[in-house]
This record gives C-alpha cells, sequence and structure tokens, in this order.
C-alpha cells in the first residue's frame, strides 16, 4: 500500500514539474505579449483531445459545474498566468504563486469544512519562504497590474480546485473526461477575448509552433489529467505540497538549458522549499469542523473511491 501511494506522488508530482517549464517555454520560443492566445493554444486543443479519448460528456447539473470550473482552473487562471509572467520581473509571478497552499487552506475552512493543522499551515510558511529565496532577484518597481494579474489567478485556480474537492465527479466520469470538461469549457470561454483583445492569431515559425504543440500536449493534456487522478486519490496535504516543485523545476531549467547561475542562498531555498513538500506528504490530515455537513454527494464519492478527506491545491504553472 505504501509503495502504491509512492507511486501515485511521483505520477502527480510530474503534472507541477511540467509545469514549471512553461515559462522557459513561453518566452524562448513564443510569440511575446500575446497572453490570450497562448491560454488559448494551450487549452483547447488538450481539451478536445481528452475529450475525444474519454468519450464522456458532462450530465444534468455537471455541464454548469464543469463550466465554472473551467472558467476558474482554466479560462481565467491561464490568461492570468501569462500575463503576470509578461509583466513581472524574473521569478517575481512564482513568488506569489507560492501561497497558494495557504490560500486553498484558508478556502478550505468555509467550502469544505476542513481546518489545516498547525503543521500544516508552517509548511507552507516554509514552502512559500524557499520558493522566494530560489526565484526572487534584485528587480525595480513591480508592475501593479501584473501583481494583480499573478494574485488574482492563484485566487481563481485555488477556488477551482477546492469546488473540484468538493463537487467530487460524478459516477462514470474519471479524470481524463473531467480535465477535458474543464479544459475546453476553458478554452471556449478564452477564444472570444483572445480575438477580440489581439486580433488574429499571429504567424507562428517552427519553435513557435513546437513550443505551442510541447503546451498543449504534454504541459496540458497529460499533465491536467495527472494532477486530476492524483486529486481523486491522494489527501488534500499531499497535494497541496507538490505545488513548489513547479518553480524549483523551473529554477532548474534555467539553470541547466538557458545558463542561468544559481546562488547560494537559491540553493537554501530550494532546499527549504523540497522539504516543505516531502513534509506536506507525512503531515496529519485537516481536522474538520463540527459544522460540517454530512451526506454530501461528492463526499460519499469520495469514500466510494477510498480517498482519505481533503483538499487539492493549485500549483503555480510557472
Amino acid at each position: 500500500m505504501a509503495s502504491h501511494r509512492a507511486v501515485l506522488i511521483a505520477l502527480t508530482a510530474l503534472a507541477p514539474v511540467s509545469w514549471g517549464t512553461t515559462y522557459a517555454v513561453t518566452t524562448e520560443f513564443l510569440p511575446a505579449d500575446r497572453p490570450l492566445f497562448t491560454g488559448l493554444a494551450r487549452a483547447l486543443p488538450a481539451g478536445l483531445l481528452l475529450l475525444a479519448l474519454a468519450r464522456v460528456l458532462p450530465r444534468g447539473a455537471w455541464w454548469w459545474k464543469a463550466t465554472v470550473l473551467g472558467a476558474l482552473n482554466i479560462g481565467a487562471f491561464f490568461p492570468l498566468l501569462f500575463l503576470s509572467a509578461y509583466r513581472l520581473p524574473g521569478g517575481m509571478a512564482a513568488a506569489v504563486g507560492s501561497i497558494a497552499p495557504l490560500c486553498v487552506a484558508g478556502l478550505s475552512a468555509p467550502l469544505l469544512g476542513q481546518r489545516p493543522a498547525a503543521r500544516t499551515l508552517l509548511a507552507g510558511v516554509v514552502a512559500a519562504c524557499g520558493v522566494s529565496l530560489v526565484v526572487l532577484k534584485a528587480a525595480g518597481a513591480l508592475d501593479p497590474l501584473g501583481v494583480l494579474a499573478a494574485l488574482t489567478s492563484i485566487a481563481s485556480m485555488s477556488t477551482g480546485t477546492v469546488l473540484t474537492q468538493r463537487w467530487g465527479r460524478p459516477e462514470g466520469a474519471g479524470p481524463l473526461a473531467l480535465a477535458g470538461w474543464q479544459l475546453t469549457a476553458g478554452g471556449l470561454l478564452i477564444a472570444p477575448l483572445a480575438l477580440l483583445a489581439e486580433g488574429a492569431p499571429p504567424a507562428l515559425d517552427g519553435p513557435a509552433a513546437g513550443g505551442y504543440l510541447y503546451l498543449a500536449l504534454v504541459n496540458t493534456a497529460v499533465a491536467y489529467w495527472l494532477w486530476f487522478h492524483g486529486i481523486g486519490r491522494l489527501t488534500a496535504t499531499q497535494v497541496t505540497f507538490l505545488g513548489p516543485l513547479s518553480p524549483l523545476t523551473a529554477a532548474v531549467v534555467g539553470w541547466a538549458a538557458l545558463g542561468e547561475a544559481l546562488t547560494p542562498w537559491q540553493l537554501v531555498g530550494m532546499t527549504l522549499a523540497f522539504g516543505a513538500t516531502v513534509a506536506g506528504q507525512l503531515a496529519p490530515a485537516p481536522r474538520r469542523k463540527a459544522f460540517e455537513r454530512r451526506g454530501e454527494p461528492g463526499r460519499r464519492a469520495s469514500r466510494r473511491r477510498g480517498a482519505t478527506d481533503g483538499r487539492p491545491s493549485a500549483a503555480r504553472c510557472t
């Protein structure tokens, strides 16, 4: 059982590791200042591919639930993510994103009736401090719009992932279908905004086409399938603290592929963030509030699947 859980954690961790390559691909290969088109190219092709593979459509209330989740997790998150990456210096967007575990903990109290343990909150603070040491560099005045976009993207993704935990999955729909619904809904929401705000799609050369293909297939279709697979089977704390792997991967990619140097303080930060990630896999499950509602369909489904109570988190996809 322990070995099976370790494999499941490792597979789920591949999602934030993949997301850690997004910044390098965006800055090195993609057209500049096209956050809406980049979000659209990343979401819609991946969603349609997963829908074709899953061959399951939403039914009943899941039409509006999938739309809400797609808007929060994809439709708002992707454009805001790329906007913050374009406008903020260095790793500031990733540093802002490192507060995601704490944001999810705060949202889980009113939406899931869960109170995180003090050790979990401490690990979240340590993770945020470690990520900040890794990604923050000396910079001038910060762009207010970029900071607002980064904060709003985290709030959107955190709300979406907590609602994913609250609503569970309908019977007969696996993580492939759930990811496909959300990516397709989010992509369809982005499409008219991209056309109105940015006009026609940009001309793509070979590297740009390859970059978009990588983002759509590996970075999104495969990564989100793994992520939703983990959300349904791991505890909240375990999923929450996989998030720091994304900015850590971004730092390693920058060092290995882009020739960026790693300072001693960055190495200290990587150690702290990785240690918090490991501690998050061992932290106790969050305590439930006394007023928690019983018999909720999503929770009954989670128990039938054998999942322990908990909440997922939004990893920062930088």
